[in-house]
């Protein structure tokens, strides 16, 4: 069996988790559990894509016995999906509590009136679990035997991924104090220009592009050998490409920048804060 069609497993429980969940809440045009799926789409596609070979042997085979340990995998599989499963679960129920203390997502607000719209959006991110988590299901494709050992570059590329996403954490938590402080009456700012919201626009993005180059950097140790295609390691560079290219042009900061342009425009210190902040790389562009 090719590393690609290994893949076939993964991708499909993909779709079908994506679907069942679009069967159940676009009738309801029920959208505050749409990031959960997401997190939870990441979840089961990422133990389908280590365990698949084992489940498969129990179910059409009748092989005998428990689920193979942890421990019987490489060290790298284990980071990389270790790494997917951490920032799943911390930004999908980030995400989802946000959503479900607001009564519903604005992202959402009139696709969800349009059933096949909204079932698009569903299935959309079926098709974004695989894209982005396509270096994790490929390292996960190969048997734990055939892995080289961890390197200074590859431990490079874990801190990389910690601490894009130590800076993503600390910037959510940043705002999230900000808002509470500001419900309570505590200052009366329109908007946050302090901690890392003072040297990017918008640090948790920059932290999600972090996180999905390191794990992408890390996945590139048994990505380069042998036992895949010439250029896999390009192929699922896509994953932070992609991720990049959803936050900074499409699904992220354009429309909080529009929105925010509708909100605060004219007022003074918002075209201070967008003439001296950065919109994305703290070092980068204020446009």
């Amino acid at each position: 069996m090719s590393v690609f069609s290994r893949l076939i497993p993964t991708a499909t429980s993909a779709y079908v988790l994506q679907t069942v969940l679009a069967m159940i809440f676009v009738p309801q045009q029920n959208e505050k559990y749409y990031d959960l799926g997401g997190a939870a789409g990441f979840l089961s596609t990422a133990f389908i894509s280590l365990y698949y070979p084992a489940l498969r042997s129990k179910l059409f085979d009748g092989t005998p016995g428990p689920l193979p340990s942890l421990m019987s995998f490489a060290p790298r599989q284990l980071l990389v999906s270790a790494a997917l499963g951490i920032w799943s679960v911390r930004l999908g129920s980030f995400l989802a509590y946000r959503a479900i203390k607001a009564g519903g997502d604005s992202r959402f607000e009139e696709v969800k009136k349009d059933p096949k719209r909204f079932t698009y959006f569903w299935l959309a991110q079926a098709t974004w679990v695989m894209l982005v988590g396509l270096p994790v299901y490929m390292v996960n494709s190969l048997p734990a035997h055939l892995h080289p050992a961890l390197g200074i570059r590859d431990y490079a590329a874990f801190g990389l991924f910690a601490s894009s996403f130590l800076f993503e954490v600390i910037a959510d938590r940043q705002k999230t104090a900000w808002r509470h402080a500001k419900d309570s009456k505590q200052h009366d700012e329109k908007f946050i220009t302090q901690g890392l919201w003072s040297i990017s626009r918008h640090p948790n993005y920059v932290g999600e592009v972090g996180i999905w180059t390191g794990i992408w950097a890390l996945a590139a140790g048994s990505l380069q050998t042998a036992h895949f295609p010439l250029g896999t390691v390009a192929l699922t560079a896509a994953s932070p490409v992609f991720t990049w290219f959803l936050v900074r042009k499409v699904s992220g900061v354009p429309p909080l920048e529009r929105a925010g342009d509708k909100k605060f425009g004219g007022d003074k210190k918002w075209e201070e804060y967008k003439r001296t902040v950065p919109v994305f790389w703290p070092w980068g562009s204020t446009n």
